[in-house]
């Protein structure tokens, strides 16, 4: 094997590369002002369409469920990525290899979608 194939099976391994103190902090406060901002706007649309009459059109829908679906992906993915600034594994053992998969699996189908 080549070192290009070792370098990106490399990359899709579950574990955290070392990373320095200052891109610790700078990656913890983005992800919190990314998840701050994005519940607090997304939400608002979702509740605005929902208690406003004159919104409750198709499109309107439409646009409140990609909020919602927005909404789903930043709550299960900042978290997730924080947690990885500063752990090589969230869970351990079989369960983790399992959840790490799957997590992201979900994260890049959902950016897909």
């Amino acid at each position: 094997m080549n070192s290009t194939a070792n370098a990106s099976s490399e990359f899709w391994k579950c574990s955290t590369l070392v990373n320095s103190k200052a891109f610790k902090i700078g990656g913890t406060v983005a992800f919190c002002l990314i998840l701050l901002v994005s519940i607090a706007g997304n939400s608002l649309i979702v509740m605005l369409v929902y208690k406003t009459p004159n919104l409750r059109k198709p499109i309107n829908y439409f646009i409140a469920n990609m909020a919602s679906s927005d909404l789903l992906f930043i709550l299960f993915t900042c978290p997730w990525f924080i947690a990885r600034l500063y752990t090589s594994r969230i869970i351990g053992g079989q369960f983790g290899q399992a959840f790490c998969k799957l997590n992201t699996f979900f994260l890049n189908v959902s950016a897909i979608v």
